[in-house]
Formats: structure tokens, sequence, C-alpha cells
């Protein structure tokens, strides 16, 4: 799998600081497990960081600071291993990219997709920080025409799709902001499996997306 399309180097810069909101940085984990190019990219903005870290001037500890956190550090137990919770390592491969199976598995045909409208369904992803969501798309379908109020980054696991910015295949990213607008649809004989995280809600140019929109969280 190569990559064609990736986050801004931006999005990258603030994944490695860890300065993302919670469903957008998990789109990018998973972008970043499969792309060498990112891999590389995270790690330069790494060591940059802490480059930039190590040329802070050292604080001073009053003595009363010193005691508190060693005293601190004396009441805190080590981690000792669960055996009953142990949990067996999965599978190596399989549809689900590695930083979701954990909670998701490893099959897209497991889950429990609930229908939106004729030829689309979805999955929500639990999320501390925006919206996260599996959308499927079945073969022939498109999005309605919509832009975005917030930023939007969405990955493809499955199949493929095309729109106004062009072709996205597997592991491709769209790193979407309010300027946008688009309107996706499947260019291939398979449904479109992407992976979405959106901190704010779409806007739809016509009614009927408009009037269902609460209904799907979108």
């Amino acid at each position: 799998m190569t990559p064609h399309h990736h986050p801004d180097a931006s999005t990258l810069m603030s994944y490695a600081a860890g300065s993302l909101p919670d469903a957008i940085a998990t789109v990018v984990a998973c972008h970043v497990s499969v792309c060498e190019q990112c891999q590389e990219a995270v790690a330069e903005a790494e060591q940059l960081g802490r480059f930039l870290m190590e040329q802070q001037p050292d604080a001073e500890l009053s003595k009363d600071a010193r005691a508190k956190m060693l005293d601190l550090l004396d009441s805190v137990e080590p981690d000792t291993p669960d055996t009953e919770k142990a949990v067996e390592p999965r599978e190596a491969n399989g549809d689900i990219p590695l930083p979701l199976r954990s909670y998701l598995g490893t099959s897209f045909d497991s889950l429990r997709w609930k229908a939106m409208v004729p030829g689309m369904k979805q999955f929500i992803i639990p999320s501390t920080q925006g919206q996260l969501r599996l959308l499927r798309i079945a073969s022939g379908t498109s999005m309605p025409i919509h832009s975005h109020t917030g930023s939007e980054l969405t990955m493809v696991l499955k199949g493929s799709y095309s729109d106004e910015l062009g072709r996205f295949g597997v592991g491709d990213v769209a790193d979407l902001d309010p300027e946008i607008q688009h309107q996706p649809a499947t260019d291939t004989h398979e449904d479109c499996i992407c992976l979405i995280a959106t901190d704010a809600p779409l806007k739809f140019t016509k009614l009927v997306p408009r009037l269902l929109q609460p209904f799907f969280r979108l």
C-alpha cells in the first residue's frame, strides 16, 4: 500500500505534539500506521520537539517542591500484570487498521452497521473530542454535496471514491477545511469504507440532508 494523499504538514506536526482532538488524532494514527512517508515526517517533528525542549532553560525547584515530588513518587505502586484480564494478540492482518483493532476487531463484517439512507451505512466510534465514524458507501452511490463548519479528516480503508479534489484509494487521507465543498462518489464495483473524523457539523446545501442531519450526528 502506497498512499498518494496525506494529512497536511501542520496536521502531522500537531499530531506529533499531541495537540489534535481525539477523533482527528485517531485518523492520523491509522494513516501513519500504513504510510512510511508520514512515519518519517512524524519522527522528524518529534525530534524537533525534543530539540526545542532541550533548549529551554532549566527551572530550579524549591526544596519543598522537590520533597513533595519524592513523596509522590514513593506513594505510586508499580504496575503488575493482570493475568485474568490479559488479551490474546489479534491476527496480524485484517480489514481494520491496527490503532482501532483493540476495540473494533479486525473485520468490517463483524460491526453492527446502521443504515442512514439507501446505499449508505455508518458505525459510530466512541470519541472524547469530535465525531469519529466509519462510513460505508455502496458502489454507484454518492454523498450529498456538502462543505464543513470545521475540520474533516477522512481515510479510505476499503474501495475508493472520487470528488472535486481527485481520486482517493486505500490509505489515502483527505484533510479538509471549511473552504472545501465536495461530493464524494464511489468509483469501483465494491463498497467504499472510510474512517471520518470531524470537529464540527457538516454543512449540506440541500434540504433533505439538512433535515436528516441531527438523526445521524453528521
